[in-house]
């Protein structure tokens, strides 16, 4: 039994010789190498794992915050409806101050009181089928497109035109409809 914890003992700390790790004194010897080594498989195995499914933070750097053109900017309170945590103000979120509370958010988002939804509402869920790449935006031949608002009468929300939509413009305002989603600023009609 001696042999067997010495063995164990230059194996763990590499003073075994080479030519000896691969050879068999016991059957009870070989099964404490097989274990040793399938346990620190499994912990490789474990960590490349837990890596790998770990989240990719978001860095300050690949977010438009904006400006500081919200009537509640600076005011130590996120108020972009884009983000998430206990860095954002309690009160009610609106449209208008998205992208226009720069300062708080960068601030409460640096330090790690905030996470970036990508683009969705705080507040709404974010699924696969939320995201743009479904979307069959068309093309820009209405007469209305490119002036800043969406008139596809498929969206709703602050990206949208204020005049009457018209059937005629489904699928026609490709530009400014696919700048306000990607912005948080519109939705799909449920």
């Amino acid at each position: 039994m001696a042999s067997v914890q010495k063995f164990r003992k230059q194996f763990i700390d590499h003073s075994l010789p080479r030519r000896e790790q691969f050879t068999i004194v016991t059957g009870i010897e070989l099964l404490g190498v097989i274990i040793m080594k399938k346990a620190t498989f499994h912990l490789l195995a474990s960590i490349a794992l837990v890596k790998a499914a770990a989240p990719v933070p978001a860095f300050a750097d690949d977010v438009n915050f904006g400006d500081d053109s919200g009537r509640f900017s600076k005011d130590g309170e996120c108020d972009d409806m884009r983000f998430d945590g206990p860095g954002m103000t309690d009160t009610l979120l609106i449209d208008s101050d998205i992208l226009h509370d720069a300062t708080d958010c960068r601030a409460a988002f640096n330090q790690g009181r905030l996470k970036y939804l990508g683009g969705h509402r705080h507040g709404t869920p974010v699924s696969d089928n939320s995201g743009a790449s479904h979307i069959q935006w068309g093309d820009d031949s209405s007469k209305y497109s490119k002036d800043g608002e969406c008139d596809d009468k498929r969206f709703v929300g602050a990206g949208m035109t204020t005049t009457p939509l018209l059937d005629s413009d489904i699928q026609h305002d490709a530009t400014d409809c696919r700048a306000a989603y990607n912005a948080g600023r519109l939705t799909l009609r449920p």
